[in-house]
């Protein structure tokens, strides 16, 4: 990457603050621009998702996996809850999401409860044996009584298909019956996957993220105070992708933990670690043995940390920086926050970040850890909240001593609960995502680049007023 004007190459920049040229481009398609981060351990998407109690879990990380991206389990998870995760990502189908069953004992209220946890948004009646019966959808349900049982429900024959039929043939045979979920049963018609009209075209475009024994991949973030407690049951189970997380990256116990981390397990594993803002902090975590350096102080959405210390850096050019200085010893950088739209991480892709982190526009999709919830309008939302805020430093510490806690609590500095509301068209992570791969290919092509090393290679960047900010964004008066 380089600035049009090279007075500005010292210059503390944010996202809003610049923007990028055009270029030739001699390619012929966007979809043969390859999105394959350069360091991509498994990964064929340059996104991931925030090591955040409101965002990634077990539905998260399975979606995330399945089309090339990863997610990271927060670091307050206790082992046990890991174990149950891990386990249960690992043993998902690769191709196939997982389903939301009901048994004939269940009524339209629990059926209601459960429906939006996943985003093809329907649940599956199955008898004793585990066939499948009927297949609800929420306007099946809505204008019936919420106490019916599901079982006395009569609805037209379920249309089935065996766990061999190419996603061509399903997206076919949906559009054929004119139907936007398919299960998908073994020999006996015992349910096993369910397979959605739109995520035949996304098996057809994205790739998973698989281990090294072809099974869905994750990654944990760990404190550095639970790294006995945790790494080693970690490793046994397979994971091999390790962020180790605070707030303030650059001192002495993260340094040591990730030495520690390699005379344990030597260079087998990735490690990210942060948080930091500069390239000294950068080759100090590097030279330590961290393969990435997480980069970001103060940009999240739920962040009242530059506020509070006044330290942090714009993050663009903490990116710009950071990145400079891990290509000069071959490793990389994540971007870890401030990302609101595709073109927050375009300029984070061309600043040199390896990976972007995503937390709070993840936070309302129903593959998001927290429940769907509704205002006083009816209308659906979910709680998102900080790392470092009251609520999350109360569940962590729950295990202390009333004196203990109240101590704690005494350095929270993120906003404890924010109402995040859902999106109409956006209800999924596939739906947020579908729109920055597409935003970053456009990008690409204008930018001339057939890979994102060539993308930040190649990129030219300028810097902008507001006014000229404002003017790149939808402006028309629009009918209320």
């Amino acid at each position: 990457m380089k600035f049009n004007n090279t007075f500005y190459e010292n210059e503390e920049l944010a996202y809003e603050d610049v923007f990028l040229f055009q270029n030739y481009f001699q390619g012929k398609s966007r979809l043969e621009i390859d999105v394959t981060p350069s360091i991509a351990f498994g990964t064929h998407i340059p996104i991931v998702s925030a090591n955040m109690n409101a965002i990634s879990g077990r539905r998260m990380a399975e979606t995330l996996s399945r089309y090339g991206w990863l997610a990271v389990l927060p670091q307050d998870m206790d082992l046990d809850t890991l174990k149950r995760i891990i386990s249960s990502v690992k043993a998902a189908n690769v191709q196939y999401d997982s389903p939301i069953t009901v048994k004939a004992s269940n009524t339209i209220r629990d059926a209601l409860g459960i429906i939006t946890k996943r985003a093809h948004n329907c649940v599956i009646l199955i008898d004793e044996q585990g066939k499948a019966i009927s297949l609800f959808k929420p306007q099946d349900l809505q204008k019936l009584d919420q106490f019916t049982l599901l079982g006395n429900i009569i609805k037209e024959k379920l249309i089935t298909w065996n766990i061999w039929i190419s996603d061509e043939e399903a997206f076919t045979l949906m559009d054929q019956e004119w139907i936007s979920s398919l299960p998908i049963v073994d020999d006996h018609g015992i349910l096993k996957w369910i397979l959605t009209k739109k995520n035949t075209i996304r098996n057809s475009i994205y790739s998973p993220s698989l281990d090294s024994n072809g099974k869905l991949d994750l990654a944990v973030a760990i404190w550095v105070n639970s790294f006995d407690e945790k790494i080693t049951a970690l490793y046994a189970l397979g994971i091999r992708t390790f962020v180790f997380d605070t707030a303030h990256g650059y001192q002495k116990s993260m340094i040591d933990m990730i030495k520690k981390f390699r005379q344990q397990f030597g260079t087998d594993a990735t490690v990210i670690a942060g948080n930091v803002i500069t390239a000294e902090a950068t080759r100090a975590l590097i030279e330590a043995w961290a393969n990435g350096v997480k980069v970001g102080i103060g940009p999240w959405a739920m962040c009242t940390t530059r506020m509070k210390t006044w330290v942090g850096r714009p993050q663009f050019t903490a990116v710009y920086k950071c990145s400079q200085e891990a290509k000069k010893l071959w490793w990389f950088v994540w971007a870890d926050g401030g990302v609101k739209s595709p073109r927050d991480m375009i300029l984070a892709l061309a600043a040199g970040a390896n990976h972007v982190m995503i937390g709070t526009l993840f936070s309302w999709v129903f593959e998001s850890v927290g429940d769907i919830r509704y205002d006083e309008h009816g209308l659906m939302y979910k709680e998102n909240y900080g790392m470092a805020s009251k609520k999350a430093v109360g569940q962590r510490n729950l295990q202390l001593s009333k004196f203990e806690q109240m101590r704690k609590q005494m350095f929270r500095e993120w906003i404890s609960t924010s109402r995040i509301y859902i999106k109409p068209g956006m209800e999924s992570v596939w739906d947020i995502v579908d729109e920055f791969v597409a935003g970053l290919r456009s990008a690409m092509t204008y930018v001339g680049a057939n890979n994102l090393v060539e993308f930040s290679d190649k990129a030219i960047v300028g810097v902008q007023t507001m006014a000229w900010f404002t003017e790149g964004t939808p402006h028309g008066k629009l009918k209320k």
